[in-house]
């Protein structure tokens, strides 16, 4: 008979990185980045976590980032999109490398954006997204874009009455922002914020931020069709609450309340999920999302993807 030896399990193959149609999101902020054979190390005061190269999708580096030669060396190698944010993706300042080599979404969007039928299918899917129990197959452009503007008029008057603020429109001017009353400077301010991160998302897809469906004629035009399916959510309210409070420095108190309740509310991984799902065939939007992991944030904790933390040192294997 032979003697069991013992040993550590082998891992199940479903427990491990399924790279494939996943995409794995990490965040880095204030640390140097670096490598270890074929690992992405990230350390700070608090220790060195170890990052496989082969399971991260995109790396999106924040405010206090150092990255060495050999760390962008062995990123682009394996295929990591890189991207340059402000805090949580707050702001987009750049982006290298696409997501993937294969440029299917791409090559889908430039197809659904030149096809009359096809064009229409997305935005139909666009107020899909802000109407989940409502049939919009059968409305005509014109009457889901009135559906929309009651909709977001009925957000803010909600916001007004709920916060005790005057609203009497949108109204700003981009040359001259100091002019605009408190809640739209936080309206605008918040905004930003989005796009940002939409601009990023897009860009770690592979997409084009220019070819947009419901915006058309600028180069932002499909950020702008993504950010717009979460202000009703996200920046409304918080526009209207910051201005209520008055703070000391608004842009600072906005940035600070979007960027948290992106993170609360997962944001990117929805972006990455209802890009997907726009540009697809499918009859209803893919069950996985995207696993957006944040390093270095006291609120989130860590990896949720099969990553063990050594006591003491803050690696990881």
């Amino acid at each position: 008979m032979t003697e069991k030896i013992p040993g550590i399990k082998q891992p199940e193959l479903n427990a491990l990185p399924q790279i494939g149609d996943r995409m794995t999101f990490i965040y880095l902020e204030h640390c140097t980045i670096s490598r270890k054979d074929s690992a992405i190390t990230a350390a700070r005061k608090e220790g060195i976590i170890h990052i496989p190269a082969a399971a991260v999708s995109v790396l999106i580096l924040g405010p206090g980032t150092d990255v060495s030669h050999r760390a962008m060396e062995l990123i682009g190698d394996a295929g990591v999109t890189v991207i340059w944010t402000g805090e949580h993706g707050v702001r987009y300042y750049a982006s290298g490398q696409s997501l993937t080599h294969r440029s299917g979404l791409l090559m889908e969007q430039a197809r659904r954006v030149n096809n009359q039928r096809l064009h229409l299918e997305v935005v139909r899917k666009m107020y899909q997204l802000r109407f989940p129990d409502e049939d919009v197959s059968k409305l005509t452009l014109q009457q889901l874009r009135g559906r929309e503007g009651s909709r977001i008029r009925n957000v803010y008057r909600q916001s007004s009455k709920k916060w005790n603020v005057p609203w009497n429109g949108r109204d700003y001017d981009p040359q001259n922002f100091e002019a605009g009353d408190p809640v739209n400077k936080a309206l605008s301010m918040g905004h930003a914020c989005l796009y940002g991160l939409a601009h990023a998302v897009i860009a770690a897809l592979g997409c084009s931020p220019g070819l947009g469906f419901v915006h058309v004629g600028h180069d932002c035009s499909f950020v702008y069709d993504i950010a717009d399916l979460y202000k009703a959510e996200i920046t409304i309210p918080i526009a209207f609450e910051e201005a209520a409070k008055k703070p000391d420095d608004l842009e600072r108190s906005v940035r600070h309340h979007v960027r948290d309740a992106m993170v609360k509310s997962h944001i990117l991984e929805r972006m990455v999920h209802d890009i997907q799902w726009l540009l697809k065939d499918d009859g209803a939007p893919n069950s996985e999302l995207a696993n957006a992991v944040y390093l270095w944030d006291n609120k989130l904790g860590t990896v949720e993807n099969g990553k063990q933390y050594h006591e003491g040192t803050g690696d990881c294997s």
